[in-house]
């Protein structure tokens, strides 16, 4: 009866994982964009599952701003303001310092070969980016670099704000910007692999610290960027409007 029960919650902790990882990977890949209302009866069908564990992993998702239920109305996914991605930037610089410092796991040969993998993955990206690819890399490299914090609280703290801010991070890349980042996120991966193949591990820490106050600094001065264009065009129209009574005359 024991065996049987252990092996019941098994089955029910794997089955809570893989609806879980799902779809929090659709939400950060935009699959499921801002706004998007999630069917519980459509989601429970696509798993196979009832409705019942499907709400747990959406309660799940909702207590990691990612998704948000409306009474009466349904689940949407959310999106993340101004203010909250700068919070939640800062609170990342912050914690990063502590990745190799806090009860940090020494990383074994297995270890130092996925993160060699990735580095491989980042290359190619580098070569030929595209935005899935950048987004698929990202999440696994964050992955990789928490599965080194022996802090339980910091490790949890440290991925919820990254899958709450990477969705915005994924919609900047347009145009050149794509292949700019897809490079700089090649070196950060080279330079903290080199880190701890040496077991350094809290210079990987604070690499990942420097690396993450500079992709911030892109992402203000890009949004800046679209704040002046978008005004710019907005000029060129009242200008448009004013000048076109005078060109009908």
């Amino acid at each position: 009866m024991g065996k049987k029960s252990q092996a019941s919650g098994s089955t029910s902790r794997e089955r809570f994982d893989r609806i879980y990882y799902a779809l929090r990977e659709r939400i950060c890949l935009l699959e499921y964009e801002p706004g998007a209302l999630l069917s519980e009866d459509d989601l429970a069908q696509q798993f196979g599952v009832s409705r019942t564990p499907l709400r747990r992993v959406l309660i799940r998702l909702e207590s990691e701003g990612l998704v948000e239920s409306q009474h009466g109305v349904g689940t949407f996914v959310t999106d993340v303001d101004t203010k909250t991605l700068a919070d939640a930037y800062q609170f990342r610089l912050e914690l990063a310092s502590l990745i190799g410092r806090l009860s940090p796991l020494p990383r074994s040969l297995d270890d130092l070969s996925r993160m060699r993998q990735l580095a491989a993955r980042g290359k190619r990206l580098a070569a030929s980016p595209t935005m899935s690819e950048f987004a698929r890399l990202n999440m696994d490299y964050c992955l990789e670099l928490t599965a080194m914090i022996g802090n339980a609280p910091l490790k949890e703290t440290v991925q919820r704000l990254f899958f709450l801010v990477i969705r915005v991070w994924i919609k900047t890349l347009e145009g050149d910007r794509l292949k700019r980042e897809a490079e700089v996120f090649r070196h950060e991966i080279e330079a903290i692999l080199s880190a701890l193949e040496i077991g350094d591990l809290e210079s990987a820490g604070y690499l990942h610290r420097t690396h993450l106050s500079m992709s911030f600094a892109r992402l203000r001065d890009y949004a800046a960027s679209k704040e002046m264009n978008t005004a710019d065009d907005s000029a060129d129209g009242a200008a448009a409007e004013l000048q076109e009574p005078a060109i009908r005359a």
